[in-house]
């Protein structure tokens, strides 16, 4: 039986999967159609970019382009990644699926990123975990910042109660801007500074997750 008085919101990259390997590549081979750009990604690099916005990247790594430049860029590689993952996906946290079967049985549960639109689709059509989640967001889509996103899922679907999973400090400062518990996804890519819980794996998430039902 669900139990309603909770739901809970994941992230995506850091926190069910790893996409950084093919991101690289695909960073790279965007760059070298731009003759006048010298950059090129490497996987640490690419590391530190998950979790933020395209336009927050295309910022991060342009600096000295025109904004039009630059979304051109960002939006070029955005396209040809959805395309990519949607037909080889990445590589999901051992114990995913698993976990996230446990979970459905009790919770319902939803997505909300910072990626470009058609980024978690990709992630869900390709592992086929679509069943095991109500509704999907992405600041692609809105144009909004994942606390506001986190928001809007909220009330989209009528959440009285949710934990948002994720895994850089980002992550934590949305949580607390949408005014919901942060559950740190140690494993991740980032740092976390006081968040209301930590998993090592995410197969520990069922057991965490208990103590956010009646607090």
């Amino acid at each position: 039986m669900k139990r309603k008085d909770l739901a809970i919101i994941f992230d995506l990259d850091g926190t069910m999967w790893d996409a950084t390997g093919c991101s690289c590549a695909i960073w790279n081979r965007v760059l070298e159609k731009h003759k006048d750009i010298s950059l090129r990604m490497t996987k640490e690099r690419s590391r530190q970019l998950m979790g933020k916005t395209m336009e927050e990247i295309g910022d991060s790594l342009f600096p000295l382009l025109g904004a039009k430049e630059r979304r051109e860029i960002v939006d070029e590689f955005g396209q040809e990644e959805v395309a990519y993952l949607r037909e080889n996906g990445a590589i999901l946290y051992e114990g995913l699926e698993e976990t996230l079967e446990v979970l459905s049985r009790f919770y319902d549960m939803y997505i909300v990123s910072n990626c470009q639109d058609g980024y978690v689709s990709a992630f869900l059509y390709v592992h086929q975990l679509g069943k095991y989640f109500k509704d999907i967001e992405m600041s692609g889509r809105t144009g909004l910042d994942k606390g506001s996103n986190i928001r809007l899922i909220m009330e989209r679907n009528h959440m009285e109660k949710a934990v948002y999973v994720g895994d850089t400090e980002g992550d934590e400062t949305a949580s607390h801007l949408a005014g919901v518990p942060f559950i740190h996804a140690g494993y991740g890519f980032g740092q976390a500074t006081l968040p209301d819980a930590v998993i090592a794996d995410i197969r520990e998430l069922p057991e965490c997750i208990k103590k956010f039902e009646y607090s």
